[in-house]
């Protein structure tokens, strides 16, 4: 027990002798119509939530009584008298639902599998954020390990990330990670009674019913509450098991937020909970069955939604089977909230420059990032992709970023986990994709979802946050990585949370009938290639969640769509029917051939980036003749003049 603790116990008794003096005169209306409180109906809503304590935390249930819905409709409801209560809201996150989640369930099981001389390490490692009611009181009562086999028998660990492991993390956030939390055994942390403006604080309710004393925590409503279980580095372990000494940056969710314009000390100052926990400015009574409580501004709804809908979805249609305790209604309502945010909050998408000549069509997309964090961000499975067609009268001419039932993507997948896709700024061949994804690699540089062989990432181009730096002190646990670092746009606009990709499509579309381009940005939490190897392991929580995926189906979630219609035009690169001809393109070595009608021999040529600085020019030598292409790889523009003429080809260099 740590000084601070000791402080709350010793505070406990003096405010015990308090509450007695308050009960004496409590108002009469205290409690008024106190039976809904106490109903049948009010008990069996809340009933599967544990109401118990162990040395060091007390269950949700006991929090439901005062927070969680309101029979008569006073406290935990908006103006218009909407329900915004944060049991009810809670209870169907993947944070109160973090121990029972079947995926994670079996990864540990795998991890144990790959490595089992390291069970009782990984094992505990794993609890303390997916579980840390039951991890940190065993800790705190003595115990070097908290193992699966006791969180499946620990009704409190059970309740997952529940309100004691948020509001009872003491004041020194921020400072620890990798699921290293401190708490005070006997305080509640709250974002309410900061000053004097302040309503005061009405404490004997808490003390009496959960034994927790109550104060101001301004940790409570900052990004450090996140930072001890969103940010994670793990040990690297060899092919033989044996640990290496050196570790990897599993996920760092919290340190891509410091690296941000949304830091406190960014240009937009932006918290975790503003986003997740989205406020309600208008005044909410936050309490049940004290008539005489005052609203409280903002209140900060406990939605604690992200992006896995897939696992919601798995949740919702298996509460039985998974022993889960929100409804069918609360988790279709969490899974409109994540929708809502992956198609709102997450990416600004642009389509400009979209031309079709002849069987040549052109396109530049351009993604930008509006979360806090990187996009995708936290467990490395995690991948986005954007989708680009090109359709006309119904038939397609051109698909990159195709997928098909299972959520395999077509070109990309077929190789399973030992493949990837590298980070493009040029996709001229329909199998070629743009996905945003972290690559972790062994100690032999083979791709690998052993989290506890991660040696290294031989590819990290997700999508930087607004106000990223290459310099911040942070950068060695939110690096870029691979390609990702020779892409000029990627880089240089890493502040802009930027990334744009050039699409050059060959297909020969019917003349005067516009091509339509449908652009999509894609989201998977769970990829069936990511996870498929697990399924060779023969462990019965293994397959039990293997029978939940391949039930769901694994569909990606839409993050961002747009639409453009493009006129097909010709002439710009043609004389007498004969076109400019520009192969190989892309040009892999830098040398490219150029055939150009026999009208513009003699003509000037001309080579452009495409901001239209000129790099290079020279006289056509002849109707064929061999081009060397400037070192850098990318886009270039080539045009060819003569007699008033003007004929042009865009060029990739790879």
């Amino acid at each position: 027990m740590n000084v601070t603790t000791s402080k709350c116990l010793w505070g406990l008794g003096l405010a015990t002798v308090a509450v007695l003096a308050s009960w004496a005169g409590r108002p009469s209306h205290l409690h008024a119509e106190a039976q809904p409180y106490h109903s049948r109906a009010f008990l069996t809503a809340y009933s599967d939530l544990p109401d118990t304590s162990n040395a060091l935390f007390t269950g949700s249930g006991k929090c439901a009584g005062c927070h969680g819905a309101d029979p008569i409709a006073f406290a935990n409801v908006t103006a218009d008298g909407q329900d915004i209560n944060p049991t009810d809201q809670w209870r169907s996150s993947l944070m109160a639902n973090s121990a029972k989640d079947p995926f994670w369930r079996a990864k540990v099981a795998h991890e144990v599998a790959i490595n089992p001389d390291h069970q009782l390490e990984l094992e505990d490692k794993c609890t303390s954020c997916h579980a840390p009611v039951g991890h940190f009181n065993a800790h705190h009562l003595g115990e070097d390990h908290y193992a699966m086999a006791q969180l499946f028998e620990d009704t409190l660990a059970l309740d997952g990330v529940s309100c004691v492991a948020c509001h009872q993390q003491a004041p020194t956030v921020g400072n620890t990670f990798s699921g290293v939390l401190e708490f005070d055994s006997a305080m509640i942390y709250g974002q309410y009674g900061a000053g004097k403006d302040d309503a005061p604080l009405h404490t004997p309710p808490m003390v009496t019913y959960t034994g927790y004393n109550i104060g101001y925590g301004a940790h409570v409503d900052g990004s450090e509450v996140c930072a001890g279980c969103h940010s994670l580095v793990t040990q690297t372990a060899d092919m033989e098991g044996n640990l290496t000494g050196a570790d990897y940056v599993e996920q760092a969710t919290y340190h891509e937020w410091l690296n941000s314009a949304y830091a406190d000390d960014g240009e937009s100052p932006t918290e975790c909970q503003d986003c997740h926990m989205p406020k309600v400015d208008e005044g909410v009574v936050i309490s049940s069955g004290y008539l005489f409580l005052q609203p409280r501004e903002p209140f900060s709804q406990h939605l604690l939604v992200g992006g896995n809908v897939q696992m919601l979805e798995i949740m919702r249609d298996n509460i039985d089977a998974l022993g889960l305790t929100a409804t069918e209604a609360h988790f279709d309502s969490t899974i409109a909230w994540t929708r809502h945010v992956l198609r709102n909050e997450t990416v600004d998408l642009v389509v400009d420059n979209a031309e079709w000549s002849g069987d040549q069509g052109e396109v530049q997309v351009t993604v930008r990032n509006k979360a806090g964090h990187k996009f995708p961000s936290g467990y490395p499975a995690r991948r986005a992709w954007i989708e680009v067609v090109a359709h006309q009268n119904g038939d397609t001419l051109w698909h990159s970023g195709k997928w098909e039932q299972g959520g395999f993507l077509v070109g990309v997948d077929e190789g399973g986990l030992s493949t990837y896709e590298p980070h493009y700024t040029d996709i001229v061949e329909e199998d070629e994709v743009q996905v945003y994804e972290l690559v972790a690699v062994d100690v032999t540089g083979t791709p690998t979802n052993v989290l506890e062989r991660a040696a290294g990432s031989a590819k990290d181009n997700r999508l930087l946050p607004v106000g990223f730096t290459h310099e911040h002190a942070v950068y060695d646990t939110t690096r870029v990585e691979g390609l990702a670092l020779e892409d000029e746009d990627f880089v240089l606009q890493s502040a802009q949370g930027l990334d744009r990709v050039h699409y050059a499509m060959t297909a020969t579309p019917e003349a005067g009938t516009n091509v339509t381009l449908d652009v999509r940005v894609w989201y998977q939490s769970m990829p069936a290639r990511w996870v498929a190897p697990m399924f060779d392991i023969q462990d019965s929580t293994i397959q039990a969640f293997q029978e939940l995926f391949e039930a769901q189906g694994a569909a990606p979630e839409l993050v961002a769509e747009t639409t453009v219609v493009v006129p097909v035009v010709s002439g710009l690169d043609e004389v007498d029917g004969t076109k400019v001809r520009v192969y190989p393109n892309p040009a892999p070595e830098g040398v490219v051939t150029v055939e150009v009608p026999a009208a513009a021999r003699g003509g000037l040529w001309e080579l452009y980036t495409p901001e239209g600085s000129r790099v290079a020019h020279g006289r056509v030598p002849s109707a064929t003749w061999s081009l060397d292409l400037p070192a850098p790889t990318g886009t270039y523009v080539l045009r060819v003049h003569q007699d008033g003429e003007t004929w042009t080809r865009r060029v990739i260099r790879r």
